[in-house]
């Protein structure tokens, strides 16, 4: 459909204007639709901005309103933006802060990260969901939530459908997080520190992180110290997946891409600057909110290319699939927790 809508570009009277001016039609409307999901967010913190924002793409798609002459602009921000916003990503990370952990915690992040990849790729394939849609809620579940789900997006065949389909269940079970584990912390007999490195060995994103650690006190700090030790993991994780389909080539084209993608270098690029300290706070700060919207406004330009009857038909194992993989994240960092005396 976008190069329909380059073609007839390229035909038209403002040809003369250069491909870059086709973009500001879908533009506009995914930026009208990112300001719209973060306020819906800023008014009911309960719906992720994330999440919102592929429900407003998906729903202008069905109901017919997204036009031809916006769907170049709407690709480039689910692509150019989504890779931009990833690398920004690596701003919020500060390595030398991984050291305060010892050897247990960090043992705690690397064994529930591997277990429940790989715990959630074969319950996918049990389940009978698609390998590409159950990678996506794997690395979902054991990162970072909504953005390492944009990131292997990036590096797979996934489609928008798939990438909804995945983005939707991490947030649902973040949130849901926020008012369960807290409740459990008493009955499964973590003190706050001990709470701390469950919620950021075991909550999907960030700012779903922050809120549940914030619920008891003398647990945030280790909270997200814990959740950046997995967020350094995106990095690998995705080099390797992008390596993997580099072997295999891509379906029908016999291109391969590249060994690592630009966007995780300059992901790890990012995390090293964010990690020297010469950064000052208010340009760390406006990295993050950057960082944000751009992550918004990509899963908006997604959710347009969601078509909701075949989403129908497709999503109730991976809900299964989705439901399978918050238990075993939780599971085995909570083990490790106990086990290890992280």
């Amino acid at each position: 459909m976008g190069n329909g809508g380059a073609a007839a570009v390229g035909r038209g009277p403002g040809a003369e204007r250069g491909p870059g001016t086709a973009l500001w039609p879908g533009l506009l409307a995914v930026g009208a639709a990112t300001a719209a999901a973060l306020g819906v967010h800023a008014l009911v913190p309960a719906l992720g901005a994330a999440t919102t924002g592929v429900v407003l793409g998906a729903a202008a798609a069905n109901l017919g309103l997204v036009r031809e002459r916006m769907r170049p602009g709407a690709a480039f921000a689910a692509h150019r933006l989504l890779r931009a916003a990833i690398v920004l990503l690596g701003f919020q990370l500060a390595v030398p802060h991984l050291a305060a952990l010892g050897l247990g915690g960090l043992a705690v992040v690397v064994v529930t990260v591997a277990v429940t990849f790989t715990g959630t790729l074969l319950l996918g394939r049990a389940l009978g969901v698609r390998p590409v849609r159950a990678l996506l809620v794997a690395t979902g579940f054991s990162i970072c939530g909504a953005s390492a789900v944009a990131a292997v997006k990036e590096v797979t065949g996934a489609d928008e459908e798939d990438t909804a389909v995945a983005v939707a269940l991490v947030t649902l079970c973040g949130s849901l997080a926020i008012l369960l584990l807290p409740a459990l912390r008493g009955p499964l007999g973590l003190d706050p520190v001990a709470f701390g490195h469950w919620v950021g060995a075991s909550v999907q994103d960030v700012g779903q992180t922050v809120a549940t650690a914030e619920r008891v006190p003398g647990a945030l700090t280790w909270a997200v110290v814990v959740k950046l030790s997995r967020v350094v993991l995106l990095a690998p994780l995705v080099a390797a997946v992008a390596l993997a389909g580099r072997r295999r080539g891509t379906a029908g084209t016999g291109r391969r891409p590249p060994p690592v993608p630009l966007f995780v270098v300059g992901f790890l690029a990012a995390t090293a600057a964010g990690s020297t300290g010469w950064l000052p706070a208010v340009a760390l700060e406006t990295a993050r909110a950057a960082q944000e919207v751009l992550l918004v406004a990509a899963l908006v330009g997604l959710g347009t290319g969601i078509h909701l009857p075949t989403l129908r038909r497709t999503g109730g194992r991976a809900v299964l699939l989705g439901l399978g993989a918050w238990a075993l994240v939780a599971g085995v960092s909570w083990a490790g927790v106990r086990l290890l005396g992280a």
